[in-house]
Order: C-alpha cells, then structure tokens, then sequence
C-alpha cells in the first residue's frame, strides 16, 4: 500500500469513529442536560459552565505540551524511530507528572476564591466538594495523555475513540439515572471523574500493546542535546499560545457570570453547547486528517503541501456554509421546542454566537496545518495579543450588549490578530507565496454566507416550529438547501473534487486508486 493511499485509509478510519463518537454524545448530551434542567435548575447549568471555564484556565498550566509532543512524534513516526519514541515518551511521563501536581496545587489555591466568581439568587451548598470532584478529574487526566497522544500522533486516533465512545455512553447514562433518582450533583461529578479515570486507563493499556517497546525502554534518556533544546522550545512558545487561546475560550463564562449573572450563563451555554455540536462535526473531518498532514509535511514538498491545503480549505467553505446558516436558521426553534420561551435568548446573540462559529468553521485548515506544523515560536506574540484585546472588549461590551457583546468581543479580537497574521506566516514559509488569493476567498465565503442567512431568515420568519416533528421539517429542508446551496458554489472548486475523488476512492479502491492523490492523505 502507497503511503498516499495509508494516510487517507487511517484519515477514514478516524473519522468514521469520530463521527460515531460524535452522534453518540451529542444525543446522549441533549439527553443529559434536558435532565439536568429539570432537576437542578439553570442556576447548577451556570455553575458546570463556570467550572468548565476555571478548569480549562487551570488547565493552561500543561503549556500546550500535548500539541507540541504530537508534533515532536510526526518524524520518529515516519521513521520508525523506536529509540527516539521511547527516549521522548520517557521526557513526556515525567512532564506530566510535574503538571498534574502543580494544576493540583493551584487549584486548590483557587478555592477561597470561588465565591466571588459564582453569583446566584441561593447559597449554592457544598460548592467547594463539587469544584474539588471537578478539579480531580482534570488532574487524572494529565497522567494518562501522553500515552493517547501517541496514539494520536501515528494515525490511530480511532483507537482512543472507541474507548471513549464506549465509556461515554455507559458514564452518561449512569448520570442520567443518578439525576432523574437522587437529583445529586455530587454523584453526577463522581460518575464522570470514576469513568475518565477508568477510559484513560484503557487507552494507556492499548498503547503499551501497540508498542511494547516503550515498555523495554522505559527508562530510555533523550542524548541529543539539539533534540533536547528543539522540545523545550516548542514547548515554551506553544505555551504562550496555550495561555492566549486559553483566554479566547474560557473567559467568556466567567466575565458573562460577573457582569451579567451566573443564570445567563446557564442560558448561553445552551446556544453555545448547539453550536459546538454543529462545529464537531466539522472538527471530526479536519481531527482525522491533522496526523496525515503532519506526514505530508514531513515527507513531500511544498507544491503538495499547498495543494492539500487548497483542498481543505474548499472543503472548510462547504461546511462553513452549511453550519452557520443552519446553525443561526434553527437555533431560535430548537431552543422553544426543546426546553421553551422562557429559554430563548436574543436575535443579536444568535448573530454573535454565529459569527464566531463561522471563524472556527474556516480556520479549521489553517488550525490543522499550525498544528501539523509547529508554528507556535512564530505566532505566540500575535495570540496573546488577541487574548488581552479580547479581556478588554469584553468587558466594554459586555457592559454595553450584555451576553452579545462578550461574546462579539471575541470575533473582533480574533479578526484585529491572527485571523490575518497566521496565514501570511504560512503560506511564506511553508508554501513559498503570497496569500493574497487566500484572503479574497475568505471575504467572498463571508459574504456568501451572510446573503444566504439574510434570505434564509426572512423566508423563515414565515414559519416557526412548535413541535418536533415541525422542528425536523423545518431543519431537513434547512440543511438540504445549505448544502445543495454550497456545494453548488464550490464543487468545482478542490475540496469538492477532494470530496467526490475520496468518496470514489473509498467505493471502488482498485478502479479509483488515482483519486487519493488529490488529497494526498
């Protein structure tokens, strides 16, 4: 088998298990937090997200070294290092170690300060157990990673998935009965720390078995000193980024509880819980392909880099078009169905939770080719930039608009840095032009999808669903008509060729082999 025709079997292998992942917990999700509103109350919804928030801010003090060893395993990969493997897992355990000890510690400081965070009309009981559940299932989970990114990093990320899927579902559904028996909060944090732990076991035991000569080598020390100083350096400037995306992502709820309530909170994260179920799906696509384009960079050269990147990007267009526009059509529906009015938040909301949905959307190439690449130590700067624009316009905003205005802070930090920024980086030093064409697509993509919104939300204002199976009329003839909409518009563009040339190879491998180079995964 060609490594061309490897990369995109091991590509669709992950996916497929990443979409099955996906469909899982996201029903299993919707289930699970329809329970948790009617047991515990919007206020408890608020809280989880506050202490999603406070986790992924501790969680920072990892440096990003997850991206950075996944990037540093591409090569030894394959090469078939086993040595160099063995000697960098070795630098990894101890790393974590050392982390999972210090998110502990600094957690734990941070307790006095969780009630000026957490703002509700009634004293939260046992908020302190609660918060120390949470903390421990983030500190758990540093022992195992490094394992799971191996994994990962050699195209086999299918592996980790099942493992998930499998306790996910078993974890979710233990939650639900505690929920809808005890109504216990304590017991539905327990469930999902016990299950993490034992998921994370599994995973590492899968490992050793897919390499048994970590084991052998168990104790095996990186000589290299050039190698030493080129993981360090990764490591310290992927941190930088690590920091500033941090801010990007996990402010948003603390600043939205501060200034506007810890029940907006809850209410939000409904809209934003929808919306990332819509993004993973993209996600999914672009998580499968990172370790085939990190062997892509590692092993051809820059015309087939950029003609991968061509592709992806096409591809990105596509379902930009069809996420947003379906995203920002139905949302206002689903929310009245599913739980009801009193529910609903603002048009202007949806407009902003949209536009930073679509961002995601179209930078997911550029996301995968950064990772793949390496590119921190040459963008580090830009993102923390981002992040303090982005604390500041918050606040502002989100004094001015409420919810809407934290939230649009967050488009308009991003577009002021790295939105720009990054793409010039990359495409001179790893593609060896300009990207001039690059950003003229991204403007023409942007309008497309804001003229299809437009119209859609004006011929949608005509009908509103008010039961389920309104609901899914009305998304069945929302989605088709996105996706024949912009597959339209871009299927004689590269992706659209990718897709077709992909799926064929997939169908018939012995008459269409040629078409995996299209994509050369």
């Amino acid at each position: 088998m060609s490594n061309t025709q490897s990369r995109l079997k091991q590509s669709t292998k992950n996916f497929i298990s990443g979409s099955v992942y996906h469909v899982v917990t996201m029903l299993l999700n919707f289930v699970s937090r329809t329970v948790f509103i009617h047991t515990l109350g919007v206020e408890y919804l608020g809280l989880n997200g506050i202490f999603g928030d406070v986790l992924n801010l501790l969680s920072m003090a990892d440096l990003g070294f997850s991206t950075a060893m996944a990037y540093s395993f591409y090569k030894p990969l394959a090469e078939k290092d086993e040595e160099k493997l063995s000697a960098l897992i070795c630098v990894y355990r101890k790393v974590y170690h050392v982390i999972a000890l210090l998110i502990a510690i600094v957690g734990l400081l941070c307790v006095p300060f969780l009630k000026y965070v957490v703002h509700t009309e009634k004293e939260v009981p046992h908020l302190i157990v609660y918060y120390l559940i949470a903390l421990a299932g983030v500190v758990s989970s540093y022992l195992f990673v490094y394992k799971s990114t191996l994994l990962t990093a050699d195209q086999k990320d299918y592996m980790n998935v099942r493992f998930r899927t499998v306790g996910s579902l078993i974890s979710t559904l233990l939650s639900i009965a505690g929920l809808l028996i005890w109504k216990n909060y304590i017991l539905y944090l327990a469930t999902g720390l016990i299950f993490g732990i034992l998921i994370n076991l599994r995973i590492t035991m899968r490992a050793n078995s897919e390499y048994p000569y970590l084991k052998k080598n168990r104790k095996r020390k990186v000589r290299d000193t050039e190698l030493k100083k080129q993981i360090f350096e990764n490591m310290k400037s992927v941190f930088v980024y690590k920091v500033s995306e941090t801010f990007f992502w996990s402010t948003d709820n603390l600043i939205i509880s501060m200034l506007v309530g810890t029940a907006a909170v809850g209410l939000y994260s409904n809209y934003l819980m929808l919306s990332s179920k819509l993004l993973l799906m993209e996600q999914i696509i672009f998580a499968s392909m990172t370790a085939s384009i990190g062997n892509v960079i590692a092993s051809e050269n820059r015309e087939k880099r950029y003609d991968v990147f061509q592709g992806a990007q096409s591809l990105s267009f596509i379902f930009s078009g069809v996420i947003v526009c379906s995203y920002f059509l139905l949302v206002h529906d689903f929310i009245h169905v599913w739980i009801g009015e009193e529910f609903q938040l603002s048009g202007l909301l949806i407009l902003a939770v949209s536009l930073n949905t679509y961002m995601c959307c179209v930078l997911q190439p550029l996301w995968c080719f950064r990772d793949a690449t390496g590119m921190y130590n040459r963008i580090k700067y830009i993102m923390l930039l981002g992040a303090l624009l982005n604390l500041v316009l918050s606040v502002i905003l989100g004094k001015i608009l409420g919810t809407a205005g934290v939230i649009f802070a967050s488009a308009i930090a991003r577009i002021a840095t790295y939105v720009w920024y990054e793409p010039k980086l990359l495409f001179r030093i790893y593609f060896d032009r300009g990207c001039g064409r690059y950003f003229f697509s991204l403007v023409r993509n942007f309008c497309a999808v804001l003229i299809v919104m437009g119209t859609g939300w004006w011929i949608g204002n005509c009908f509103h669903a008010q039961s389920w199976l309104q609901l899914a009329l009305k998304a069945a003839v929302t989605v088709f008509s996105m996706g024949a909409i912009f597959f339209g518009l871009y299927c004689r563009s590269d992706g659209g060729r990718m897709i077709v040339a992909k799926v064929s190879a997939l169908a018939f491998p012995g008459k269409h082999a040629h078409a995996a180079d299209i994509g050369e995964m």
